[in-house]
């Protein structure tokens, strides 16, 4: 079927502009590159409406790029991957706001060859392009959380930031989830001082508590190659993590909902940064300026990869549908494939889903012609909802 917009009412003719703001299509194409094909495609079908790009994302992969697409500065950084070894990273800059992408340094595709390492993998990265931040006068520091590649509770963090981990022999610990099992001494070091003026603020989109069923290691950790043993020794090694921060600070935020996020990372990010959690797609919405953008138009485009049930619990075109409708202008979505039916992306806020998939000619055509298919999209929804 071609058009899943086939059942949408023709738009009478009005004023306003069109904002194109979509996700990436993971795997294709980059939030910007998505933007520009859909955008390409309305300015063909409908050459005397103005379109305005901006990308969008929900706190993980893609959060930098958006950030730079909405006028931030990039700021390049040479920092530890989840391994050890350098990366090229970034951290984005306005003013004095900072974001910071946790999988830019500490993600599954930073991994030397794709190959995980559970057990070993770190976060020191991520403390790196904290450090960054601050040091170039940030006073509120974005951090998205997502991609994560390890699961050692933040440790590596922190002691990027000057915190000291050591084990009874006073032994500063090795990264990894595993090292945390023999920690014995929290030293804090210099962290009030470094953090002293700094918000930090974490992006984060689920409620997962540190331990247990539902935490960073039962959860995540099969995503990130751990299995069998490996699961057992990462639990030990945060619960080894969060009783020693207990005794050492006297507050416990093992249970805090986002604890669990990216390893474990969110758990330090509460428990030492002294952070808030907001939802990822909300606070992006909010640093790009979405709600002055929206304002006057007659239409947003949003999408992602896939449209699904997953979209429907804060995934970013769920939230910029939402953000639209709380504007009163109308959202439509663009994805490489659309799993929901009809009513659910109706009750959602679109008036109207595109599917590349429905589009192609041929099987595969959706991700080997994503870009062409996109702008395709974007004449359809022209044609459709603005032209009549």
């Amino acid at each position: 079927m071609i058009g899943r917009e086939a059942h949408v009412m023709p738009a009478t003719p009005t004023q306003g502009h069109v904002v194109v703001a979509p996700d990436k299509f993971k795997g294709t194409l980059e939030g910007a590159e998505v933007a520009a094909r859909i955008a390409a495609g309305i300015r063909r079908a409908a050459p005397g409406v103005e379109v305005r790009e901006l990308p969008v994302a929900d706190g993980g992969e893609g959060t930098l790029a958006a950030a730079l697409a909405a006028g931030f500065t990039r700021v390049p950084a040479k920092v530890a991957g989840p391994t050890g070894l350098p990366v090229d990273a970034a951290i984005a800059v306005r003013g004095d706001t900072a974001v910071v992408e946790l999988a830019q340094s500490s993600g599954l595709a930073r991994l030397p060859g794709g190959r995980t390492a559970p057990l070993a993998a770190g976060s020191f990265g991520v403390g790196q392009l904290i450090g960054r931040a601050v040091a170039l006068g940030a006073k509120r520091v974005v951090v998205g959380l997502g991609g994560s590649a390890c699961t050692d509770g933040g440790a590596g963090m922190v002691q990027a930031l000057g915190v000291s981990l050591r084990d009874g022999e006073g032994t500063e610990l090795a990264p990894g989830g595993a090292a945390l099992r023999r920690l014995a001494a929290v030293d804090l070091g210099p962290l009030a001082d470094v953090l002293r003026g700094v918000e930090v603020v974490v992006a984060c989109d689920v409620d997962n508590p540190l331990l247990g069923p539902r935490g960073a290691t039962a959860v995540y950790g099969p995503q990130k190659g751990a299995d069998g043993e490996d699961l057992v020794v990462l639990e030990a090694g945060l619960t080894r993590w969060a009783d020693v921060l207990r005794e050492t600070t006297g507050r416990d935020f093992r249970d805090a909902p986002g604890a669990g996020a990216a390893g474990g990372v969110g758990f330090a990010a509460l428990a030492l940064l002294g952070a808030t959690m907001r939802p990822g797609i909300e606070l992006l919405l909010e640093l790009l300026g979405f709600d002055e953008a929206v304002r006057g138009a007659r239409l947003v485009v949003t999408g992602e990869g896939c449209l699904d049930a997953q979209t429907l619990h804060g995934k970013a075109p769920a939230g910029v549908a939402a953000a639209a409708t709380r504007a009163g202008v109308r959202v439509a979505a663009v994805a490489g494939r659309v799993e929901l039916a009809e009513d659910e992306w109706r009750k959602a806020g679109f008036v109207s889903a595109i599917a590349l998939t429905d589009l192609a000619e041929q099987p595969g055509d959706s991700m080997t012609k994503a870009a062409e298919l996109a702008e395709l999209a974007g004449q359809r929804l022209a044609a459709g909802l603005l032209t009549g």
